[in-house]
């Protein structure tokens, strides 16, 4: 339920830049930028809030188990693997979220976004 909530979130905060951002997107299709180049752009932004969110969160996680695990006499360790793997599935649920958004800004009529203002 908390990753659907943030999920959302991200969403809503995607949503809201493609729509400040409509302007710039239509001057750069117009002068010739790719969806590719586009949707780059957009995700790069969101992507390095998310690396630097797994930076802060894996350090302070890992102290947090291990002091929650030290109270119990059967016990597990802790492997960079699980912090590896937890980090990558954030990356592609941030991905999944992003990319339809993206897309849609990406292939829209730079016309319309340009007449508006």
């Amino acid at each position: 339920m908390a990753i659907f909530i943030s999920c959302l979130g991200l969403l809503g905060l995607v949503m809201f830049t493609t729509g400040q951002r409509a302007k710039e997107i239509g001057i750069r299709k117009v002068l010739g930028a790719s969806v590719t180049g586009i949707v780059r752009l957009i995700s790069a932004d969101f992507l390095k809030l998310v690396f630097v969110a797994i930076l802060l969160a894996s350090p302070l996680a890992w102290w947090m188990m291990n002091w929650w695990l030290d109270d119990y006499a059967y016990r597990i360790s802790l492997n960079l693997w699980m912090f590896v793997w937890a980090g990558a599935l954030a990356i592609l649920i941030t991905i999944c979220t992003i990319s339809f958004q993206a897309l849609r800004a990406a292939l829209a009529n730079p016309a319309t976004s340009l007449k508006t203002e």
